[in-house]
């Protein structure tokens, strides 16, 4: 885990330093709204191919957007992704690659030049079940199994309007497994036949969008949270990166990246038996047609 937080720690300060060089800053009294949204897709096609392989379609679609608010010294964000993906190959059908629902908005009043007074509210979940391929037999999630919900208040530090870095000692993080067959089976931290935990914490959020170079463009955002009680300093992660290279007007190549720890989400192994929790990395490039707004 330390190298995943100095790896964290590197990424976020580079981007803020090429954050210093890039201010649009907010409009006064008016909703502006900003994101990307896309569609990326491949394919794979084999006849009496000699080296093997089976024939194979994948499609992706995603969406990242802002609304941002600010009259006087209140300054309101909010902000939404979405990623959905699919694969299907012959010998294993369709299978999910990615799902995700992600939604936070903050409330921000002035405090000095760069602070904030702030109260912060997310909801993380995904849209459909999950399974432990090549296993469909059983579901390992849902649609709000789990969902994770972090309520909070603290302080946001702002030095440019692309860069913030958010402070939290007052945070509750709660934990959703609205599926009598997950919860049963205690998943994802809550007790055996519970559909509902809640943890009192510190949270961190660190989040920026850079300019990289002509045409790259990079949204990235991370959290921490530890709770305050016998598992203090065991810090459960969850780091979004997405990357847009802009090939032409139409076409885009997208590199999005999620690494997550949570110390609740035991891991199994193929016989079934329980082990600690580890650290998850999913990584999807593709390239397709993107809109940026």
């Amino acid at each position: 885990m330390k190298r995943v937080y100095l790896m964290v720690a590197l990424v976020m300060g580079s981007v803020a330093g090429y954050g210093q060089t890039d201010d649009k800053g907010y409009e006064e009294g008016k909703w502006v709204l900003k994101g990307i949204t896309g569609v990326n897709m491949s394919q794979t096609a084999v006849s009496n191919w000699s080296a093997g392989g089976e024939n194979s379609f994948a499609g992706n679609a995603y969406l990242n957007g802002t609304l941002t608010h600010k009259r006087a010294n209140w300054l309101w964000i909010s902000n939404i992704g979405l990623d959905y993906g699919l694969t299907k190959t012959k010998s294993q059908g369709v299978q999910k690659t990615s799902d995700k629902i992600a939604f936070s908005t903050q409330l921000g009043y002035k405090a000095s030049e760069k602070w904030y007074y702030t109260a912060m509210a997310d909801l993380n979940t995904q849209f459909y079940k999950g399974y432990n391929y090549p296993d469909k037999s059983h579901y390992i999630s849902k649609f709000f199994a789990p969902a994770y919900s972090n309520i909070s208040f603290g302080m946001d530090f702002r030095p440019k309007s692309n860069y913030s870095l958010y402070l939290s000692p007052i945070a509750g993080k709660l934990t959703f497994v609205e599926d009598d067959y997950l919860s049963n089976e205690g998943a994802f931290g809550v007790d055996p036949g519970d559909r509902f935990k809640a943890e009192l914490g510190a949270f961190i959020k660190a989040k920026a969008e850079q300019k990289i170079m002509e045409n790259v463009n990079l949204i990235t955002s991370v959290d921490f949270f530890t709770p305050y009680d016998k598992q203090f300093g065991n810090v459960d992660v969850n780091w979004d990166m997405l990357i847009n290279m802009k090939i032409n007007k139409y076409l885009s190549a997208t590199l999005n990246t999620t690494l997550k720890y949570d110390n609740n989400v035991k891991t199994f192994n193929k016989e079934g038996e329980k082990h600690g929790a580890k650290v998850q990395f999913k990584e999807v490039l593709g390239i397709g047609v993107a809109y940026n707004f």
